[in-house]
């Protein structure tokens, strides 16, 4: 039985608390929140507090709230081992007496999707060998799979993923743009977008790559501008200009 504290009730946080209720052998004694309406959601018997200096001794207290607050509010606690979940925020960022490190899930995560974390990746680092064990017990109660990367690396990763993650979605924001524009439903690019996804855990990124950019088709690509807004010609062509250089390269 493996002991947890949580700190927090946004996206991240609300993931792992129902993911830890789910475990019998992972205890979760207590949660932090400011915003008890959002863990009465999830089970009403959680036991919480809004008052930090009364948090409960565990073997792993997670912080899981935004990452300018983390310095802070770890400041004010006097458990043993605290973690926190940011891919971009340095371990030494924590400022609690004891020891530190990191259990970051690479994920992308909102309230309205349960996530499986058995198809998540978790980034660890801690001071210790014997906190690692802890947080290698946590991740395989989890039946997720862990990575030992450091401060430096998990910064690294984390741009990796706005490319992947949060840029993509922005590219798909403005395509149901497009379609809404012309009244064309959206759901007519959900097989185009699995089969790239699927497509480049075969090859790589670079080989999957297609479209009037790759080829350099002017024709295409003036057509593709006439249909666009001013803002998303400015996109259009920076993608096409990064498409295209990069095909120098290889």
């Amino acid at each position: 039985m493996i002991s947890v504290v949580i700190l927090g009730s946004g996206n991240v946080a609300l993931q792992l608390i129902q993911a830890f209720l789910k475990i019998d052998t992972i205890n979760l004694k207590q949660v932090y929140t400011r915003n008890q309406n959002d863990i009465n959601t999830l089970n009403s018997s959680i036991e919480t507090t809004n008052d930090i200096s009364l948090l409960k001794k565990a073997d792993i207290t997670i912080i899981a709230v935004s990452d300018h607050a983390i310095s802070s509010i770890s400041s004010h606690i006097k458990n043993s081992f605290v973690v926190h979940t940011s891919g971009s925020v340095d371990m030494k960022s924590l400022n609690n007496i004891g020891r530190k490190g990191v259990f970051y899930p690479l994920q992308s995560f909102s309230k309205k999707k349960k996530v499986d974390f058995k198809n998540i990746p978790i980034c660890l680092e801690s001071e210790t060998n014997e906190d690692l064990q802890k947080l290698e017990e946590l991740v395989s109660l989890l039946q997720s799979k862990s990575y030992l990367l450091s401060s430096h690396q998990r910064k690294k990763i984390h741009v990796a993923a706005v490319f992947a993650n949060n840029f993509s979605n922005h590219m798909y924001t403005i395509a149901n743009e497009i379609c809404e524009k012309y009244n064309i439903p959206f759901d007519i690019l959900h097989p185009l977008i699995e089969e790239t996804t699927n497509k480049i855990k075969i090859i790589t990124p670079e080989k999957a790559q297609t479209g009037p950019a790759k080829r350099n088709d002017a024709e295409t690509i003036e057509n593709h501008l006439n249909l666009l807004s001013k803002k998303q010609q400015e996109i259009y062509l920076k993608i096409t200009q990064s498409i295209q250089e990069y095909g120098k390269k290889l």
